[in-house]
């Protein structure tokens, strides 16, 4: 079709009588007036807090890198740790028994969950906290029959194996519906295919779900652990005495100045929970390979779009164009 028979049509526009589109760019007034009202808020709000005489900024640096701080920021940190650990371990083993094609099993996964989730673990720290004083020995024996030995309760459960436990014990309730949630994210399919080369139960979970479940299982296991290391300020219920509020607070009292010190502990718990943010973010990246929506590549134009966009009109690309959409009509 030439371009004569193309003009004698109505309404024909010529290639070159097309103009180009002059792409302008969205103006967004609206997020330079919300950036500078939040600038402003935020000067001002640090100039009152750094002239404010009553923050006794000397004294929240003589007490930063305090002996007793410090020591109470390594408890709070072997309080987390040793919690999360058990909590894993113990979430672990529950997911598996939810998941278990014995009643038995799930019956005893779901009351314990129901259990500790249900309780305050407040209350449950002042539980573990008199257990020597509900039973003042452990002994071991026949029922009804001698007694083979016997041990001091309070000397096994001190202030920091109940603080301990009663965090973990807490803690492993939630992680237990995390791990259940991951474990059930991945597809059926896997484990049937898994099955059929003729891979063991426990192998199948160890090497084909649980890689794939962790995809799901560490943002909010992070988030726990974060929300752990905040809950080691509740272990006074015990009562423990050598975390870092508890330290911070008995220094503010004896000083008569709880401000500074409430600054002291905010801080180093900010610290620590960057630290774990950022630590979240490198494992959370190393288990999203793959994944679009965590990974995302970047977007390549192909050939054609490219020269859309580079070549003008042409009066062979305007004929093709019209046959195309009379082909299509």
């Amino acid at each position: 079709m030439t371009e004569t028979k193309l003009s004698a049509r109505p309404g024909y526009v010529p290639p070159d009588s097309i103009a180009r589109i002059k792409a302008v760019p969205v103006r967004h007034p609206g997020r330079w007036v919300a950036s500078v009202i939040i600038l402003i808020v935020l000067i001002l709000a640090i100039q009152s807090v750094w002239t404010n005489p009553q923050f006794r900024w000397g004294t929240v640096r003589t007490y930063l890198f305090d002996v007793m701080v410090i020591r109470g920021i390594g408890w709070t940190l072997l309080l987390t740790v040793t919690s999360m650990v058990i909590a894993v371990v113990l979430a672990i083993l529950l997911a598996f028994m939810r998941q278990s094609d014995n009643p038995l099993f799930r019956y005893v996964s779901w009351v314990w969950v129901w259990f500790f989730r249900g309780t305050p673990v407040y209350t449950q720290l002042v539980f573990w906290g008199l257990v020597p004083v509900l039973y003042q020995k452990l002994s071991v024996g026949m029922p009804f029959g001698p007694e083979l030995f016997s041990l001091n309760t309070s000397e096994i459960v001190t202030a920091t194996v109940g603080a301990i436990l009663g965090l973990g014990l807490n803690e492993s309730a939630y992680l237990a519906e995390i791990f259940r949630a991951g474990l059930k994210s991945v597809d059926n399919g896997q484990m049937e295919a898994a099955e059929a080369l003729g891979m063991r139960k426990g192998k199948v979970m160890w090497r084909i779900i649980l890689p794939q479940a962790m995809r799901v299982i560490i943002p909010p296991t992070g988030n726990e652990t974060i929300g752990m290391l905040k809950t080691t300020s509740l272990v006074l219920a015990v009562p423990f005495t050598l975390d870092l509020t508890f330290v911070t607070s008995a220094i503010a009292n004896r000083i008569y100045l709880p401000i500074p010190l409430l600054i002291v502990a905010a801080f180093w718990y900010l610290v620590i929970t960057s630290i774990l943010m950022v630590g979240q973010y490198f494992v959370e990246r190393h288990y999203g390979k793959g994944v679009d929506n965590v990974m995302k590549g970047p977007v390549k134009a192909t050939a054609a779009v490219a020269a859309a966009h580079t070549t003008a009109p042409t009066a062979e690309n305007t004929t093709r164009c019209t046959d195309d959409t009379e082909g299509g009509l």
